[in-house]
């Protein structure tokens, strides 16, 4: 392979333990990648050289030492930067937390740190997680690698784009509605959203805490296991996080589709979805079949009323999450006469349009007179949905679906029709609101050269099931062209 950044997290974990390189030169590649595509892309908002080479250096002395049973030692990863990371500024993409240097590491930044990971540094995300394009940064957009005047997706984005580029070898995002999987779906990547509590959120920035899940964003499947595998568990700072025993992800990459009951998802696959994607999907649901799969149709209909009930839920939660933000402890502060104008005013200038209108839906929906109407009917609503899943779990083993409605589009082209920006996630939503697992697979090309994603469904803690069902698609799609701007604009 010309490039050390090329290559994926399982061959580079092999080139480290044999000898081959060392972490310093696999972050030298990033860095060096990163050099050339961040004037192209701005997947980054922080690039953490300092830091990054200091846990290159210490991971080069463990694997002198012989260590060797730690998969992510010395391997750079990007994280969203709604992660708190301690010494590194975090922001959440919002003017209101510009140039907050947090004192502490969320949990999942703890276990990559103890995992001897080299954080490369912080991605640019929609602010507050709030958005399925990455343009609603305050630090303006990250843009696709595969053609840069298309959006990377959303909200994590800036991961995305830097694991398909390769400024990253991996990378982590938060799934509220589908900002991994989406995101994972536009750039050709693969995106995990694991299920709600199998990951801590303690030091996850808050959208929407009954719906927030942190998830990784990688080249392939297996190293998508890879890297949840480490941030995986229980965690007493977390009172929502699941408390057992984990489930064996990478043990079951190998072991087939035979015999497994895989339903396509009739509400997703049908209008309102691009042509080519529905292709895409099909032609991997045919091979799924081939491979031994018994494949049918199984009907969601609550799903239909899904993209509503969020869209109450997560801006309601959000307008209490927020709420913090108000100039008085950390984070911007807009002086005024008293302490009421000082936090208006600093909410104002702090909170950008997209988070603004959020805020307002959700406290409109959670106001006298409305709780019931609104945001009770749709919890109500949430709780169809739970149902509609389990009882399709009772008749097949996994769900599938394409993963998003197109392709990637282009920017600017839905900024002004928050409906339009809203429809991006119609796929992804309904597992954020029944709490199981999904993951997006790339499979195919559109005639534009823009990736396709597939994504698959599974019971709540089915991780292993479903990274299984992962892994067929992705020797099924045989899925390996790599972002142009990678290939063509840096390698020139």
């Amino acid at each position: 392979m010309s490039d050390l950044a090329d290559l994926t997290i399982d061959e580079a974990g092999a080139g480290l333990r044999t000898g081959n390189f060392t972490a310093t030169d696999l972050l030298d590649a990033a860095l060096r990648r990163a050099a050339v595509t961040e004037a192209h892309l701005h997947a980054y908002l922080t690039i953490d050289h300092d830091g990054a080479r200091a846990a290159a250096a210490t991971a080069d002395r463990s694997l002198a030492a012989g260590d060797d049973e730690r998969p992510l030692l010395g391997i750079p990863v990007a994280l969203k930067d709604n992660m708190v990371t301690r010494g590194v500024v975090t922001t959440a993409s919002s003017q209101i937390l510009a140039g907050w240097n947090p004192p502490y590491d969320g949990t999942a930044v703890a276990r990559l740190r103890e995992g001897g990971a080299v954080i490369v540094g912080k991605t640019n995300l929609d602010e507050f997680a709030m958005g399925s394009s990455t343009e609603n940064s305050a630090y303006g957009p990250t843009r696709n690698p595969w053609d840069t005047d298309t959006v990377p997706g959303g909200s994590s984005g800036g991961s995305a784009a830097a694991v398909a580029v390769g400024s990253a070898f991996g990378g982590y995002g938060s799934d509220t509605g589908g900002s991994v999987r989406q995101p994972a779906s536009l750039t050709g990547t693969v995106g995990v959203k694991p299920t709600y509590g199998l990951v801590s959120r303690y030091g996850l920035i808050a959208f929407a805490s009954s719906l927030d899940q942190i998830g990784p964003l990688a080249r392939t499947v297996a190293d998508a296991a890879t890297l949840l595998e480490g941030v995986a568990g229980w965690d007493r700072l977390d009172a929502t996080s699941y408390h057992g025993d984990l489930p064996d992800i990478s043990g079951s990459l190998e072991a087939g589709v035979e015999g497994l009951r895989i339903g396509v998802v009739s509400e997703l696959t049908g209008e309102g979805i691009d042509p080519e994607v529905l292709s895409a999907t099909r032609v991997v649901v045919d091979r799924l079949s081939d491979a031994g799969a018994v494949i049918s149709e199984v009907s969601l209909p609550s799903t239909e009323y899904a993209l509503s009930a969020y869209y109450l839920i997560a801006p309601a939660e959000a307008s209490a999450n927020l709420a913090r933000f108000d100039g008085v402890r950390y984070g911007l502060r807009v002086d005024g006469e008293t302490t009421e104008e000082m936090m208006a005013k600093t909410r104002a200038d702090g909170f950008g349009p997209e988070v603004t209108r959020r805020i307002l839906l959700g406290t409109y929906a959670l106001s006298a007179g409305y709780y019931d109407a609104f945001y009770g009917q749709a919890q109500r609503v949430r709780t169809l949905v739970r149902q509609d899943f389990a009882t399709a779990y009772e008749r097949v083993d996994v769900l599938v679906s394409p993963t998003s409605p197109t392709t990637a589009f282009e920017i600017g082209a839905k900024v002004s029709d928050p409906l339009a920006m809203y429809y991006s996630d119609v796929c992804t939503i309904p597992s954020n609101l029944s709490g199981d697992p999904a993951m997006s697979v790339p499979v195919a090309l559109d005639e534009g050269g823009l990736p396709i994603g597939f994504q698959v469904m599974a019971p709540a803690l089915g991780e292993e099931l479903m990274f299984r069902v992962a892994a067929e698609v992705e020797r099924a799609a045989e899925f390996t062209v790599r972002a142009r701007l990678a290939t063509s604009e840096v390698d020139a």
